[in-house]
């Protein structure tokens, strides 16, 4: 748009210039001859008139000499300042050019400069994200580290109650532990004191159960004495001897039932014919004398006997 205007000042005064040239050549060739005069027929009149004539064209030659002066100054006038015109609008042209050339050079100064600020705008943009990301990450981080508090807060809690009702379950245990430690203690204390009275009941009764027994063991072992004699005497009575048996003997093992009904015989050692003779007249007896006393009887119902013949 600026370039075409500027291309149309210049044309104006090319035009102008060549149409003013025109003018003037036009001129030159109109005025520059004079009129050559008419052959006519010699008089005053004539030549009067001529004279007149000529001197009119005369005038009228100065006049148009004056004119084309007058015509070419004003041409030099307007081609000097149409020469100015055309400097001022060179001027102004370079000026515009000029104009357009820093103007242009702005537009890329701005066009680099909001490059520029696009790329820094960019990357504020990009910091601004990273920013935002960092600090939703920090506040990520933060929310978490605020759980973990919370969470080992709610440990430590549960943590503390935790330990408060061991600690009194422990304390009510070793309480517990303790009462039922002194009961126990109470209790032995008073089986030990029964202990020691039943000990002592115990010691008195068998003082005077050993010194029964005593007696009875000297009644059950007379007892015992006296009817190990009458098996003895028992089994004598059905042994048959002869001389070959005189001091030699035989040891019999005898089981009885609570009559005196022999259950078994058994010769353990000794001579083998006095054996065979102990063992015939066993079993000729059949049935040995025994205590109907239980006690008595107890050591009689298995014994062991040393059968030697007698003599008379």
């Amino acid at each position: 748009m600026a370039s075409q205007s500027d291309l149309k000042i210049p044309l104006a005064i090319s035009a102008g210039v060549h149409i003013g040239a025109i003018v003037i050549l036009a001129l030159g060739v109109s005025f520059d001859d004079k009129p050559k005069p008419t052959p006519q027929a010699a008089s005053a009149p004539a030549i009067q008139a001529v004279v007149v004539d000529q001197q009119r064209i005369n005038d009228h030659v100065e006049k148009l000499k004056k004119q084309k002066q007058d015509a070419e100054n004003k041409e030099k006038a307007r081609q000097a300042e149409l020469e100015r015109q055309a400097n001022e609008a060179r001027k102004a042209r370079e000026q515009e050019q000029q104009r357009i050339k820093n103007l242009e050079i702005q537009r890329k100064q701005k066009e680099l400069e909001t490059q520029k600020a696009n790329e820094a705008a960019k990357a504020a943009k990009i910091k601004q994200q990273q920013e935002k990301e960092r600090a939703q990450q920090a506040e990520k981080l933060r929310k978490q580290k605020e759980q973990e508090r919370i969470a080992a807060e709610e440990a430590a809690k549960k943590a503390a109650e935790k330990r408060r009702q061991e600690e009194a379950a422990a304390k009510k245990a070793e309480e517990e532990r303790k009462r039922k430690a002194e009961e126990e203690r109470k209790r032995k204390q008073r089986e030990a004191e029964k202990a020691r009275q039943e000990q002592e009941m115990a010691d008195a009764l068998a003082a005077e159960q050993a010194a029964l027994s005593q007696t009875r063991n000297k009644q059950v072992l007379s007892e015992v004495g006296r009817f190990t004699a009458m098996i003895r005497a028992t089994i004598q009575r059905n042994l048959v001897v002869d001389e070959n048996m005189r001091g030699k003997n035989c040891r019999v093992f005898i089981r009885l039932a609570p009559d005196g009904l022999v259950i078994s015989s058994q010769t353990l050692e000794g001579d083998q014919v006095v054996c065979r003779a102990a063992k015939a007249a066993i079993n000729k007896a059949g049935r040995l004398p025994v205590s109907n006393e239980p006690d008595v009887y107890n050591k009689l119902k298995e014994i062991n006997l040393l059968v030697s013949p007698e003599f008379n």
